[in-house]
């Protein structure tokens, strides 16, 4: 991470928390929340719209102003925990990965300070 790149974790939650669902499939939800152990990332959770209950986990770490490191935490389905090498689970998890990019390239306004 570049160490000139520093922003208010919680102003970053507000953002992320409006700016997300403009990204997300129609009747998704998510909720966005600052990472306790690292001031770079916040953690992400998605619940999928349909009849399957899934839900998503995820940590996004800011490796710099602009770009973030997706990583897959858990995954759901009705509270249970679920295989994430299923097809469909993995399917989900690259489309939720793009629009998490996609949302941290929107918020670029805020997070390049410089």
């Amino acid at each position: 991470m570049n160490e000139s790149f520093n922003l208010d974790q919680n102003m970053l939650v507000n953002a992320w928390q409006q700016q997300l669902p403009e990204f997300l499939n129609s009747g998704d939800s998510a909720q966005v929340l600052a990472d306790g152990k690292d001031p770079q990332s916040l953690r992400v959770h998605i619940n999928a719209a349909g009849h399957q209950f899934y839900s998503f986990d995820f940590q996004c770490t800011y490796l710099d102003p602009r770009e973030i490191k997706v990583s897959l935490v858990d995954v759901e389905r009705s509270g249970d925990h679920v295989d994430e090498r299923r097809e469909v689970i993995q399917d989900l998890v690259a489309d939720y990965s793009r629009h998490l990019h996609e949302c941290a390239q929107a918020l670029h306004r805020i997070t390049n300070q410089s």
